[in-house]
Order: structure tokens, then sequence, then C-alpha cells
């Protein structure tokens, strides 16, 4: 199965890009860096510029049916260049119209609340995106991985780089179960 990871030319906090990268490898997945550009994105360690990373595809050049799923990673400003980007945010509606399951992780759910698809959600992220998700129509835990059945899809989703192996575990199984039903 082919799985999405969509990401901006920069901003993306690298550990989690690389950490559910390496689990959809793990699992025998194949891997996509999908981004609003060509070329490489730069991901960074908190505010500091880490790593660049050879984008696969650019996101007006794909389609949701290509992937049995959608890994969103966070950082701050990742997300906020992604809600910004038009291609970026039908990209991820379209993974909860088609009910393909998304994961994400920190800031990401800006990205889910710009396609404005937390409305009767239960999802968690970084604290301060919890009146972000509320005002979408969301409710916010504080938990380490929410996994939310509620919608057309499933959603899978952690606060912070510290809920990581939680995060990478859920959603590799929510991943397989979905493509099994698929």
């Amino acid at each position: 199965m082919q799985i999405a990871f969509l990401v901006a030319p920069e901003g993306v906090e690298q550990v989690e890009l690389t950490g559910p990268w390496q689990a959809v490898l793990d699992s025998g997945d194949i891997p996509h860096l999908v981004s609003t550009k060509s070329g490489r994105i730069q991901a960074f360690n908190h505010l500091d510029k880490a790593d660049t990373f050879p984008v696969d595809r650019t996101v007006d050049s794909v389609d949701v049916s290509e992937y049995g799923g959608l890994v969103l990673p966070g950082g701050v400003a990742n997300p906020d260049a992604l809600r910004m980007d038009k291609n970026a945010v039908a990209f991820v509606k379209g993974f909860f119209d088609r009910g393909r399951p998304v994961a994400a992780i920190c800031h990401a759910a800006w990205t889910l609340v710009e396609a404005d698809v937390v409305r009767g959600r239960t999802l968690t992220s970084w604290p301060s995106l919890q009146t972000d998700i509320r005002n979408a129509g969301g409710t916010w835990v504080d938990e380490q991985v929410k996994v939310c059945t509620a919608g057309h899809n499933t959603l899978i989703t952690s606060r912070k780089p510290a809920d990581l192996k939680a995060f990478c575990a859920t959603f590799v199984t929510e991943f397989a179960q979905a493509g099994r039903a698929a």
C-alpha cells in the first residue's frame, strides 16, 4: 500500500516525518513525500534547520485514489503553510471524502481544521490548537493517541514528538485494517 506524507516545502518537524516514515517502511508499505513544490523540503528540529528530503510528487499531480492513507506530520510552520494552499487542503479533504484513514500529529491538526473535517470528530493535538479544533466543531482531548471512527474514515491523532511510538504503532495498525477492508 502507498502512504502519502503531505508536507510544506519547509517547516516540518523532522522527527514527526522520519519516525512515521520508518514505521511505514517497517510495515512493508511504501511512503511517498508529497509537497506543494517539487525539489527538496527543509525539515526542522524545533526552530533549527535540520535535514532536507526529496519530494516524490507534488500535490497538484497526485490523486487520493493512489494512496491507502495519509500522514500529516507537524511542526508549527508546516501545517500553517499547507492550510494556505488550496490544492493541499483539497488533497487532505479528499481522504475524508473517500473514507481513507488519516494520521496527524502535533500542529498538523491546523490543516484538518482548514479542510473542515474535524466537525463531529474527537481528536488530540498540540495543546495550543484545542480552541481552533473546538471552534471548528471538533472535540479536543488530551491523550497520547486518539483514534476516532465517528466519520467516514478513521482519524488517528497525537499531541507531540514524545507520543511518536504510540502514534506510529496505532496508525500503522489502523491503516492495515483499512487496507484489508478496502
